[in-house]
């Protein structure tokens, strides 16, 4: 049986809706999730988020972003760490996303951040995910 892996499900939900130009997606709300989220909002990859409560574990609705030629500002979102390979980076090997147009969002004793700020606190950790 394979294993279920809620990031990478919330991740392919945002990439095809972005690609078929939809306005709002919603996925599973957990606090990874949310912190995921809130960093793609932050650095300007979606418009906003809302958690929403349901009558199980809630869910998170994700409206994306998208430039006046209706491109997205989303070209990529792409698992690193999975249940099965689990992916650790010392603060000194922190990768740099597509040349630093894209971001690394890392999980680190300091929490959830890019692979920018955990560069600058000196903190290494789990690279979650990418995004450009």
């Amino acid at each position: 049986m394979a294993v279920s892996d809620s990031i990478s499900d919330a991740l392919t939900k945002i990439r095809n809706a972005s690609s078929a130009k939809r306005d709002v997606v919603e996925i599973k709300k957990s606090k990874l999730m949310e912190g995921i989220v809130s960093i793609l909002k932050r650095e300007g990859f979606i418009a906003d988020y809302r958690a929403i409560p349901d009558n199980k574990q809630g869910i998170i609705r994700v409206y994306l972003r998208y430039r006046k030629n209706k491109s997205s500002y989303i070209d990529g979102l792409r698992r690193i760490s999975k249940p099965s390979l689990r992916i650790y980076r010392a603060k000194e090997d922190l990768p740099t996303v597509r040349g630093g147009i894209g971001i690394a969002v890392v999980s680190t004793s300091q929490g959830l951040l890019t692979g920018k700020e955990a560069k600058e606190k000196g903190v290494g950790g789990e690279v979650l995910c990418y995004a450009w």
